[in-house]
This record gives C-alpha cells, structure tokens and sequence, in this order.
C-alpha cells in the first residue's frame, strides 16, 4: 500500500532531493510576501484582531486543500486557460476595490468589511487559491516529483501564515506598505493575464523578484505616526 502511494507521489529521497526542497520553500517565502499582505489586508476588514488572527488560521487551512487539489490536478488545470483569466481578474478586482474605495475615519484600511467572521474566511482562501495558479506552476517546473512540491507548499502556507501575521502589524506602522502590497498584486495579476494572452510575454521570476523588492522597499520606506491618546487630551486642554 505504502509504495503504491510512494510511486504515485513519485517519492524517492535523494540529496538533489534536499537541495530541490530548499529551493522549493525558498520560491514560497520570496513570492508569498505580496500574497501575504493582501491576506493580511483583507483580515484588517474584521474589527477585531482575535477574529483577524482567526480569519487567517482557518482560512489558510481551507486554502492548504485547495492548494493541494490544485497540485494533484495541476496537469489538467494548465489545459485551462480560463482557470488563469478568473485567478487574474480575482487578483485585478481586489487591485481595483483597494484603490477605488474609501478609507475608513479611525484607520487607512481600503477595501471591505466583514460583519462576520465567516465571511472573511472564503475571501482568503480563494485569495490564495488565485496566487497559486501562478506559483504552482514555478514550483512544478522545479520539480516533477509531487511528494516535493506538497512538502513544500506544506511549509510555504505555514510561512505565509506567519508573514501575514507579521504584515498586519507593520499594516498600520509603515503608510506606504499596504498600497505597495496592493501594487505588487496587481504585477502578478497581470503576470497571469499575459501567460493567457501570449506566454512569451510572461516576465522570467527574477524580473518579478527584483520588481517586488523594490516596490515593498518603497512601503517600508515611510512610518506612520499616530498620535497616543494621552498626546491628544493634552492639546485639547490646551486648546481650552
């Protein structure tokens, strides 16, 4: 039983083996940041950060099957170009939302807001879902061997989940961060929409690596100053 599993995961452990795997988990955690600040954008839209912290928990657990499925059918997706058009239309449409929409008075969170907790869960898990149409296509062209790819797209989605928590801190000390975030969706988002149209037009990954630095440089570049309350009781009896 155990090797006719092992044969159709295509499991034989070796030191190449090892060296594809690091090169695996490194591809997820170099191309995961602009995913995780759009799961950590989108977790903002839940008032409280229990239920943010929750969101990301339980949505990243949904969005590890819908990654696995994808890998194991990955094969018979590519033959879809319409798979690629909706992943990169999703990604446009959150671009879009973010930019065109209104930011709230106590904070600088664009986009929506979740009443429930239950409904910021599918937004994430497909969120994700629509990132990795593109990365698990990087990460087949690694490696064929699928017992390597699900290991590490097993350690990437717990990487991402602990870079999401990360983001969503430095959402709200660094003013730039979230709009480079939304920047860098939009670069995969159209990445995907060319691979649709002409795949020779697709950019090569260190293109997308480097870009990506350079836009989250800029996000980090400005910190965001809020006044304590104490600073402001202070000025209003001044004021007085």
């Amino acid at each position: 039983m155990l090797d006719q599993i092992f044969d159709y995961l295509n499991f034989h452990f070796s030191v190449e083996a090892s060296i594809v795997l690091l090169i695996l988990v490194l591809l997820e955690a170099v191309l995961s940041a602009d995913n995780a600040i759009a799961l950590a954008a989108i977790a903002q839209g839940l008032e409280d950060k229990n239920l943010e912290r929750q969101a990301l928990n339980i949505g990243l657990v949904v969005a590890y099957v819908l990654r696995i499925t994808l890998l194991l059918t990955a094969t018979e997706v590519q033959k879809f170009w319409q798979f690629e058009l909706l992943g990169a239309a999703y990604l446009l449409w959150l671009v879009f939302q973010h930019f065109t929409s209104q930011e709230t008075e106590d904070d600088h969170h664009h986009g929506p807001r979740f009443a429930s907790l239950w409904q910021a869960i599918p937004v994430i898990a497909f969120t994700d879902l629509a990132f990795s149409l593109d990365s698990v296509t990087t990460a087949i062209a690694v490696s064929q061997e699928t017992w390597l790819v699900i290991t590490g797209t097993t350690i990437g989605i717990v990487t991402l989940r602990f870079m999401a928590g990360l983001f969503i801190r430095w959402l709200d000390e660094f003013e730039n961060l979230e709009d480079a975030g939304y920047i860098t969706v939009a670069l995969v988002g159209l990445r995907l929409l060319l691979k649709v149209v002409n795949n020779d037009f697709v950019p090569p990954e260190w293109l997308m690596i480097t870009a990506i630095a350079i836009i989250f440089s800029w996000g980090f570049s400005k910190r965001s100053f809020k006044e304590s309350p104490q600073v402001e009781v202070e000025k209003s009896e001044v004021s007085k």
